[in-house]
């Protein structure tokens, strides 16, 4: 069972949250304000947050950008997961995914049915990593960004978290790399 090791440090990750949007601004993205307050509440640091337009360039590029950041560990994208013609998030981030992180959607869509039901099926949340950065792609609506964060996302980003954790392995994502493979 998943509990808390108290007697292991919190260790904060560097996190970066952009909102992909052709109407919000910073001053009314709800759903990226409501990640960036959970991100700080939960002692990381939100390294940059940004707005892009529905456009498949713009968000592959922003996101390869921070993965070559050292200081960024983690980048969550919202908004551009749904099935209209301008939702492209999935299609711009999981060609660049290197590994693609299957349980991230499957364990979304269990926390989010238990709150919408089947209207969870219109969203395409995905997660991978990309050079070495946990990427993880969620809806736009402010519920969702909460529940995909507090069911998931705040306890693979706690160090503390038991059996396992995501910042336990952060070290040695690139290890291929390091070890001249290629994968």
């Amino acid at each position: 069972m998943s509990r808390i090791d108290e007697s292991r440090p919190f260790i904060p990750v560097g996190i970066a949250v952009l909102t992909v949007s052709d109407t919000r601004t910073l001053a009314d993205d709800k759903s990226g304000q409501t990640l960036a307050d959970r991100i700080t509440e939960a002692g990381h640091v939100l390294v940059d947050r940004a707005i892009v337009t529905d456009d498949k360039a713009l968000i592959a590029d922003r996101v390869l950008g921070w993965s070559k950041d050292e200081r960024i560990d983690v980048v969550i994208t919202t908004g551009g997961t749904g099935f209209t013609g301008r939702d492209v998030t999935p299609e711009a981030l999981e060609p660049i995914f290197e590994k693609r992180m299957d349980g991230f959607s499957e364990v979304f869509h269990r926390i989010s049915y238990d709150k919408i039901g089947t209207s969870t099926i219109q969203s395409r949340a995905t997660g991978g990593v990309v050079n070495a950065t946990f990427v993880f792609v969620l809806p736009g609506s402010p519920g969702a960004c909460k529940d995909a964060w507090d069911g998931i996302i705040k306890a693979q980003l706690d160090y503390r978290h038991m059996p396992c954790n995501f910042v336990e392995i952060m070290p040695r994502l690139d290890e291929h790399l390091r070890r001249g493979g290629k994968g």
